[in-house]
């Protein structure tokens, strides 16, 4: 068995050799006649693959030119890459690529190198295989989208988002869910005017994303229109330009509302003067004399719209003088859904501006796990106020006895200076164009991010970060300089501030 077995062997490494037809080297058999060297000098199977070739990059969104107004995203030695790179070589169907790999150059040199090997059958049937460099010179273009955003002129769709009120808190808390979510990204420019906010877009579809997220994030509703810029007669073709106009429902946080009688009927009868406690999705109102609360959607406000009868800066400074908290069980109140976060209690208070006179005031608040005599508080005083209105005028006729002198809205935590001082975090803004007043735009932002220290429900969808300069800062304010009760934002709900350069 072995003998025939080393016989078998020999002979099948024996192979029949000739000499090559151009430089007589004994080589085995092929179609060719010929060695591989003498083959190469005969046969160059790259021939019509460039060796060389320019494709355009964007600096501005870091995208290369796929083709005429295509552009695509593609890291350094990805395959995405490597398939662009290789979509542009020309004639290389006609041969059968077997290994494609990057050559490293400097990411500076503004070259790609990729280095090909590949075979095709020549002469009869012989298979060469060969190996090349094909070098990508990387000029920089930028893309059509990146210039229209550069010249902050070219829109094909606008955004306009409007709400009619006194206090821009609403679009503050907007602003912070647009950072979160990155909806804003694709606008060509952003610009503040008055009561609103204007998106422009180079494109209708990105636009109604946008309308889309604002519907689902703030309670708003929306109409389309369009105008006819250009048309082209001979090929049947219209240019326009779109617009959303988007109403968001003009209540603030910290407001004073009087429901029309059907809405407060449909909604479980509940009473009609509530106080808004925070607007995201929905408007949250609460009965400040039963602790009653309700969620009231987009829909049920449009239907039977009303507006605020005090603001948050009509708001009068109080001084606590006496309070008395109210039990459970001596609580009347129909049957629904009660806020556990709240406490119902007589309180007397007085003007701060009148400490000393006998001008006490008698009212019943939903703070009474908050306010202690020698407290402050913000309220509205209905005897000395003008509402014009027309919901509460015929609430007024009808239950003239049971208006309070004074509805308490939130407790004073101290000045507001003081406290933006000792804040150790911060959020991130949005670049817009502004025309209003800059020191009018600054107190009602360091009013909303108070009500973020003082609502854990209301910064639950907000990044908030921490500030690393106050935090690092001896110079911060000590804690003792305020109430020892101040709402604070603990170190544990920021976030890391990460700044890429």
């Amino acid at each position: 068995m072995e003998y025939l077995d080393n016989t078998s062997a020999a002979v099948a490494d024996t192979a029949a050799t000739i000499l090559c037809c151009q430089c007589g080297t004994t080589i085995t058999a092929n179609p060719s006649n010929m060695c591989v060297a003498c083959l190469r000098t005969q046969v160059d199977i790259t021939d019509g693959i460039p060796k060389q070739l320019i494709i355009y990059f964007c600096k501005k969104c870091q995208r290369y030119q796929q083709q005429m107004g295509q552009w695509i995203t593609a890291e350094l030695e990805s395959s995405q890459l490597m398939s662009f790179c290789l979509k542009k070589l020309k004639s290389l169907n006609k041969v059968n690529l077997v290994d494609a790999t990057f050559v490293w150059t400097e990411p500076h040199s503004k070259r790609i190198k990729i280095k090909l090997t590949v075979q095709k059958e020549v002469m009869g049937g012989a298979i060469l295989q060969q190996t090349f460099v094909v070098e990508y010179v990387v000029n920089g273009h930028m893309c059509d989208d990146c210039h229209r955003r550069e010249a902050k002129d070219f829109w094909r769709a606008v955004v306009q988002v409007r709400q009619k009120a006194t206090h821009k808190k609403t679009f503050f808390y907007l602003e912070q869910l647009l950072i979160k979510h990155k909806a804003h990204d694709k606008c060509v420019n952003i610009k503040a005017i008055d009561g609103g906010i204007d998106f422009f877009f180079d494109k209708k579809d990105d636009a109604k994303k946008l309308v889309d997220f604002l519907v689902t994030t703030v309670p708003a509703r929306y109409q389309t229109s369009q105008q006819l810029i250009s048309h082209d007669t001979h090929n049947n073709t219209y240019n326009y330009k779109y617009t959303f106009a988007v109403e968001i429902v003009p209540i603030c946080k910290d407001d004073i509302v009087c429901l029309p009688l059907q809405t407060a009927q449909s909604i479980g009868n509940i009473g009609q003067i509530c106080i808004v406690l925070r607007v995201t999705n929905l408007v949250y109102l609460l009965d400040p004399f039963t602790l009653r609360t309700f969620e009231l959607t987009a829909q049920n406000y449009f239907r039977n719209p009303f507006r605020s009868i005090c603001g948050c800066k009509q708001l009068t400074e109080y001084t606590v003088m006496d309070s008395d908290i109210i039990r459970d069980e001596n609580i009347k109140v129909p049957v629904g859904r009660r806020s556990d976060r709240h406490v119902l209690a007589d309180i007397w208070l007085v003007r701060s501006s009148e400490i000393g006179s006998d001008n006490q005031k008698h009212t019943r608040t939903h703070l009474g796990h908050l306010l202690k005599p020698g407290d402050l508080c913000l309220g509205f005083d209905f005897n000395g106020a003008n509402i014009n209105e027309q919901n509460f005028e015929k609430y007024e006729r009808s239950n003239a006895n049971k208006i309070p002198d004074v509805i308490i809205v939130k407790k004073y935590f101290g000045d507001k200076v003081s406290r933006n001082r000792r804040r150790e975090w911060k959020l991130r803004r949005i670049d817009i164009d502004s025309r209003s007043d800059g020191s009018t735009v600054n107190r009602e932002y360091m009013d909303f991010m108070e009500d973020l220290e003082e609502d854990p429900m209301l910064r639950q969808n907000i990044n908030i970060y921490a500030d690393k300069e106050k935090l690092e800062s001896a110079m911060a304010v000590d804690v003792d300089e305020l109430e020892d009760d101040a709402p604070k934002i603990t170190l544990q709900e920021m976030l890391e501030d990460l700044i890429i350069d």
